[in-house]
């Protein structure tokens, strides 16, 4: 048997941090998107003896074997499998690749033998803050250490342009800059930001531009020279808000309107002279990373 799906990218609307919490995160008000841009992921039921992931190019601890194991210590008896990734999302760039790749094999796992949704949903949030953002690619709002996910209605039509970084940075190093920096907001100011991002949603399909921000965007300049220089070369290519995405470093470029696409596509063209992969992604919904079975 085989299985594919996509495994949508995810980019942060904004991104305001709190308080770091006992468990290590940190409290978190996100708007999490998820983009075109995706990795494809593959299941095969009959070419292993044990199982195993497969993602060229990448090296490590992928969270797709977590994903696995734990299914596996909830009873799952699905053959054992191979995992092929096709990466396409950056790697260690913000913008939730492996936890997009994880979701996605939780999203296929019962076409291949019977789990329970609300497991699904445990080992999802067991296995990091962005998974449960992904199970279902989409909008969600994000709080708690950003585990705590609800659906929301579409914004405004926009696109952006992804511009990848030559290097990746670390998740914990950019949130322990932030912390050096002193840029988490207080418990009061946390709640006045969710209050109004919560507003923002249902008043409208917009989103002001006060709340297009990412509070780790300092950390991550601090952590590497050449962003700073990323985010004036979108916003040179007319975004009309450019930012990190979630812990960087990837950078973003969005552009609001019926027009955005076409204007993102101008700008990627435009700052493919020094950012070769620069691309365009435009927001998905659900039915985009869905399971496709494959004979």
């Amino acid at each position: 048997m085989r299985v594919r799906a996509l495994a949508p990218a995810k980019l942060n609307l904004c991104l305001f941090i709190g308080a770091l919490r006992a468990d290590g995160r940190h409290e978190l008000v996100t708007l999490l998107e998820s983009v075109s841009l995706a990795d494809e992921v593959e299941l095969r039921t009959d070419v292993a003896a044990l199982d195993e992931v497969v993602c060229p190019g990448v090296e490590g601890p992928n969270l797709v074997s977590d994903a696995l194991s734990r299914l596996r210590q909830r009873g799952w008896d699905a053959p054992k499998l191979r995992v092929t990734i096709d990466k396409r999302i950056p790697v260690a760039g913000g913008m939730g690749g492996g936890s997009a790749d994880a979701a996605a094999v939780l999203r296929i796992a019962p076409l291949v033998a019977p789990v329970a949704a609300d497991a699904l949903v445990q080992i999802a949030a067991g296995l990091g803050a962005d998974v449960p953002s992904q199970l279902e690619p989409g909008l969600m709002l994000g709080t708690g250490a950003g585990d705590e996910v609800r659906s929301v209605a579409p914004r405004a039509p926009h696109a952006c342009v992804i511009v990848p970084q030559p290097r990746g940075l670390s998740t914990a190093e950019v949130y322990g800059r932030a912390d050096e920096l002193g840029l988490p907001r207080g418990p009061m100011e946390l709640d006045r930001l969710r209050a109004d991002v919560a507003s923002a949603l249902e008043s409208g399909p917009g989103l002001p531009p006060q709340l297009v921000v990412n509070d780790l965007e300092p950390a991550a300049v601090s952590l590497f020279a050449g962003l700073a220089s990323a985010l004036d070369a979108v916003r040179r290519a007319g975004a009309d808000h450019a930012l990190v995405c979630g812990s960087g470093p990837t950078v973003a470029g969005l552009y609001w309107g019926s027009d955005g696409e076409a204007r993102a596509r101008e700008a990627a063209t435009q700052l493919r002279e020094d950012y070769p992969e620069a691309c365009v992604a435009v927001p998905v919904e659900s039915r985009y990373g869905a399971p496709v079975p494959r004979t």
